[in-house]
């Protein structure tokens, strides 16, 4: 095997997911000297200083625009993949994150908060884009046998971009307020790293072949990718992928939604991969600082911990990359599902029991590494390649569209309504994240097929089982156009 591919995932992810992770963790430490910019520059403006609330409502906005803009670059990822390419359309994800760079950096100079709120915008859209067309890029160009070790560098991408996130927001590296505009331009490099860099790998070749019947450059992208040898079975694979379309275009989200052949696909697709939100993740890290706190760790030494969350869950993640292809994507979905679930209730008794005995906060301590390796090792990391094998090429532009569009939804909706939900429930918001992992777990151990070293044709056919069952259903799976019986027999 060669290393290409491992250069092609590591490029993908330079402008891919680690920018979204990037983006999610770089505007935590520069709140209080952004909040301040916005109190300076309407003081000059009209002569008086907002109130508190204004600025809240500013704030709550430049955090929340990024949803927005993610939402958009999300929706335009099918168009732009099937158009132009999967390489293609990495590589103008480029342009609006450059842009967002532009006017963040250029904020303070100018003297406009605005172009804090345009830069998050773009940066969103730069998110959103490259997230969907990196997870597509890699699981598209991997073998098989590997197929979920390659997908999921982009949850590893995410949580390094966390990761450099929280580095470079120390007060010893650039959380200052001298040098906040230039914290929130850090995504200027990897951006042009990706521009140099990935105009020198090829496009995906179950895009060259399936989508642009180019047999010869899918097969010069296979030896450029995987190494000389004989890949023959792997394009037989493709192929019949393509017999099976039939030479039809790419699916819309309209098609996705209504069309039998991929109902429980698009159940699936929504229940486990498309709720990420519902997990918890976010919720476990806005709370982590108050559980470290009480364990005794001083206010000051919290953003050092964020550091070890991080390292935490890149670990995890790459430990997931390492079992996925041994366990199967199944068995690290349920069984993490169940241990995040256990970690939930077990972290509401003991937030419960905080100050009742001195041991109780470091059990708390422990509870929240234990969920986010949990995540980790399987839905951060195991959703990233299920997502790509779950659907054939005709359906796969419109089904990250939909995930990416449900996601940032959810991101939004979640950010506006999660203080409310605290302020209600208190410790006890766990409860309905514990609901949600302990109902997939269920799922995946009793509906979710394995995917793991199968083709998307035996995947399909799975799937097909729960599609059309009964009488009714076997006589359309035998009419239906994207029947795999049918394929196998050309």
């Amino acid at each position: 095997m060669s290393y290409n591919l491992f250069l092609l995932a590591f490029v993908l992810g330079i402008t891919g997911a680690f920018q979204y992770g990037l983006q999610v963790s770089i505007i935590n430490s520069p709140a209080e000297y952004i909040k301040g910019f916005i109190n300076e520059t309407w003081l000059k403006r009209y002569g008086s200083s907002p109130s508190a609330e204004v600025i809240t409502l500013m704030w709550s906005f430049i955090v929340s625009i990024y949803s927005i803009g993610g939402l958009l670059g999300s929706s335009s990822a099918g168009y732009l993949s099937v158009r132009f390419g999967r390489k293609k359309a990495m590589l103008f994800a480029n342009i609006p994150a450059l842009l967002g760079a532009a006017l963040l950096g250029l904020s303070r100079l100018c003297g406009s908060f605005e172009m804090i709120i345009a830069g998050r915008l773009f940066s969103g859209m730069c998110g959103g884009l490259a997230l969907n067309i990196h997870i597509m890029y890699a699981g598209e160009c991997a073998p098989r046998k590997i197929r979920g070790l390659i997908a999921i560098t982009a949850s590893t991408s995410i949580a390094a971009g966390k990761f450099v996130g929280f580095a470079l927001g120390l007060r010893e590296v650039l959380g200052v307020e001298a040098l906040w505009p230039i914290l929130l331009t850090a995504n200027v490099i990897p951006s042009l790293v990706q521009l140099l860099t990935l105009p020198f790998f090829p496009d995906s070749p179950r895009y060259l072949l399936i989508d642009k019947k180019d047999k010869e450059g899918c097969i010069k992208a296979l030896k450029q990718l995987w190494g000389d040898g004989d890949h023959m079975a792997e394009i037989d694979d493709m192929m019949s992928e393509q017999k099976a379309i039939r030479g039809e275009k790419a699916k819309s989200v309209w098609d996705l939604l209504r069309d039998r052949a991929v109902r429980w696909q698009v159940i699936t697709l929504f229940l486990v991969v498309s709720c990420m939100q519902l997990i918890g993740a976010n919720v476990v890290y806005s709370y982590a600082y108050s559980i470290f706190t009480k364990a005794g760790i001083p206010p000051a030494q919290t953003h050092y911990v964020s550091l070890g969350i991080g390292i935490t869950e890149i670990l995890s993640t790459v430990l997931c990359g390492l079992l996925i292809e041994r366990a199967g994507r199944k068995t690290l979905l349920w069984k993490n599902y169940t241990v995040m679930a256990l970690a939930l209730g077990l972290l509401t008794v003991t937030l419960f029991l905080q100050d009742s005995f001195f041991w109780v906060p470091y059990c708390s301590v422990a509870l929240v590494f234990i969920f986010i390796m949990s995540f980790g090792i399987g839905p951060a990391g195991v959703l990233c390649p299920l997502l790509t094998e779950i659907f054939i090429q005709s359906y796969r532009p419109a089904a990250y569209v939909f995930n990416g569009v449900s996601n940032w939804i959810q991101l939004f909706i979640l950010g506006l309504l999660f203080p409310f939900i605290v302020e209600g429930l208190g410790n006890f918001c766990f409860i309905i994240f514990l609901s949600y992992c302990l109902s997939m777990a269920f799922y995946v151990f009793l509906v979710l097929p394995e995917t793991k070293g199968k083709t998307m044709l035996q995947v399909m056919e799975e799937f097909n089982r729960l599609n059309y069952r009964g009488k009714k259903g076997q006589a359309a799976l035998q009419q239906s156009n994207c029947s795999v019986i049918n394929v196998t027999r050309l």
